[in-house]
């Protein structure tokens, strides 16, 4: 007879617990650049019913996908979020926005935080500045920019810079702002690219389409919320920030119909995935949906409108990582991040991808 657990703790299945996420990752395989160019990058194609693992290019993707299934895209677009200014004191401030809360003011992360308390400017530039509001609950603030002229919107574009995640150890240059940018958005207000259809080109688009492979759009303007950590080694404690999402009738109507005629749904990013999960229904029929979503996907976690994931490589602990375990299954998962790291895979926003079939 098999001795009793110790504790409940030990009772629990793997995967269960935010520790069971964590992983080593030398830091010279966080990649620093895209690939170049974007379809080069390396695909690990992953058999959830096998376990199988083959190592592939990412344009292979057009003959992995067959006739008939749909492509499912966040088309959202990243927007010039980071913007750098300097305090009354002259010391410098940082300022995140993260989402408009109506013309002039947004919700945004800053730093230093001590120092920008409520009643205090940054300016960012000549005749363009950020006046420090209030404090949320959450510990984010209200600001309002102030820019000659009204407009705003061209001062961020003019001023601000890509958000480019912090293990990205540099600055933005000019070319981050079309790469760190899917070929297909759309729609401005992400703070962060939804990696997935980073590595897709107008090529492998047109490869697709010509296969008669639907191109399905939907909506998540991603936030920092997504990547934040989980501290507790109870998942369930975790709280995700909402973010904003949409999913159009002529969309859900497309998708429905593909999975009416026996179709699969190709679902591009973590994004995407949490999107479709918000939207579909128990029967597995996709609804129209717009609104906010805070969806935490993990195991155990039964999917109503997904057939196949493409997605990156995420950080240890994170809600990404716990997504794709849910989805192929932990030990599957974790099998794969150990081949991917056995074998020189890229990490993170500008590394490699992955096939979950």
């Amino acid at each position: 007879m098999s001795a009793a657990p110790d504790s409940v703790d030990d009772a629990l299945p793997a995967g269960s617990r935010t520790s069971d996420y964590d992983y080593e990752l030398p830091e010279a395989r966080i990649a620093q650049q895209p690939a170049e160019p974007r379809d080069a990058s390396r695909l690990l194609v992953v058999d959830r019913r096998t376990g199988a693992r083959t190592d592939r290019v990412f344009r292979d993707l057009a003959d992995l996908v067959p006739e008939g299934d749909a492509l499912v895209v966040n088309t959202t677009r990243v927007f010039k979020a980071r913007l750098l200014g300097t305090r009354a004191s002259g010391g410098p401030a940082e300022i995140l926005l993260l989402r408009p809360l109506d013309a002039e003011h947004y919700e945004a992360m800053i730093h230093p935080g001590g120092k920008l308390q409520p009643g205090r400017t940054v300016t960012i530039a000549d005749g363009f500045t950020v006046d420090i509001v209030d404090t949320t609950p959450r510990h984010t603030r209200i600001v309002r920019l102030v820019a000659e002229g009204g407009d705003i919107a061209a001062a961020i574009e003019r001023h601000g810079h890509m958000p480019l995640p912090p293990y990205i150890g540099r600055g933005d240059t000019a070319d981050d702002h079309t790469r760190y940018q899917t070929v297909y958005a759309a729609q401005s207000g992400s703070v962060a690219a939804p990696t997935a259809g980073l590595h897709f080109t107008p090529d492998l688009l047109a490869r697709l389409d010509a296969k008669g492979i639907e191109r399905v759009p939907v909506l998540l303007h991603v936030g920092p919320g997504t990547f934040r950590p989980v501290s507790d080694d109870d998942p369930a404690r975790h709280v995700m920030h909402e973010e904003w999402c949409e999913v159009t009738e002529a969309s859900a109507s497309r998708l429905n119909a593909v999975r009416a005629r026996g179709g699969k749904l190709w679902v591009v990013g973590t994004t995407g995935v949490r999107t479709l999960e918000t939207a579909t229904d128990a029967h597995g029929v996709v609804q129209p949906f717009r609104g906010e979503t805070n969806i935490f996907l993990r195991p155990p976690y039964t999917f109503r409108g997904v057939d196949h994931l493409i997605t990156n490589f995420h950080l240890p602990r994170s809600t990404l990582l716990m997504l794709v375990a849910a989805f192929a299954g932990y030990d599957t998962t974790m099998a794969a991040y150990r081949h991917a790291l056995a074998g020189d895979y890229r990490f993170y926003s500008y590394g490699d991808a992955m096939c979950l079939l």
